[in-house]
């Protein structure tokens, strides 16, 4: 079998500034209170710049996001505006804490109203989320770290979104202690490099894709 040639060698990808990236912060702290996963979003961000990517955040507890499992829920609910910003970005990033060893709350609901997609499709009948990257920053002070990335992913993955290699990153701290991500003095080696490996590999995902989206059934 003939591998096909990388059309975006290393190197040239950061020359192309023609993909997005909004960043939905699910943590349960209203603006304009600190937030430890705003803070790890705006790392992923700040290395998606680096690729070529326009990039936004939202904290998804700022807006009036009603529960359920439909595109509108009415009554001022306000998620249609969020996905419309889902619709026209290339990748997604999802930032979250962990409480009780789970995602937020407010990442479920990310989820329960993102459950609509499973039957929109585009022009070609494709899922409409195909064709779009996803990753997930996790933040806490407890376990839980790799459990609330599976789930994260596992529920996007079922959306029709892409998961690039090691697309997910987290800051878990010391257990039953009062230290967050953000009253770190500087972000540690470990949680970096991982950052800059999910911002690498989403936006080279998400070029491909673009390139040529998965075929229609």
């Amino acid at each position: 079998m003939r591998v096909p040639e990388n059309p975006f060698p290393v190197g040239e990808e950061n020359t192309v500034a023609d993909l997005s990236a909004p960043a939905l912060v699910c943590t349960l702290t209203p603006s304009p209170a600190a937030s430890s996963s705003e803070l790890l979003a705006q790392h992923v961000l700040d290395e998606l710049e680096h690729h070529g990517v326009s990039t936004a955040s939202l904290r998804v507890v700022d807006q009036v996001v009603r529960p359920g499992v439909q595109i509108d829920m009415g009554d001022g609910d306000e998620w249609p505006a969020i996905r419309e910003k889902v619709l026209a970005a290339d990748i997604l990033v999802l930032a979250t804490p962990i409480w009780m060893g789970h995602p937020s709350s407010v990442a479920q609901q990310v989820m329960e109203r993102l459950d609509a997609d499973l039957s929109e499709t585009d022009a070609q009948g494709r899922p409409i989320m195909y064709g779009k990257v996803a990753t997930v920053a996790v933040v806490g002070n407890e376990d839980g770290a790799h459990k609330t990335i599976a789930d994260m992913m596992q529920g996007f993955n079922d959306i029709g979104f892409s998961l690039p290699a090691q697309g997910g990153t987290y800051w878990v701290g010391e257990a039953m202690q009062t230290v967050d991500f953000k009253d770190l003095p500087k972000v540690p080696d470990a949680v970096a490099t991982a950052n800059a490996g999910l911002a690498r590999n989403a936006a080279h995902l998400a070029r491909l894709l673009r390139a040529s989206n998965y075929p229609a059934g």
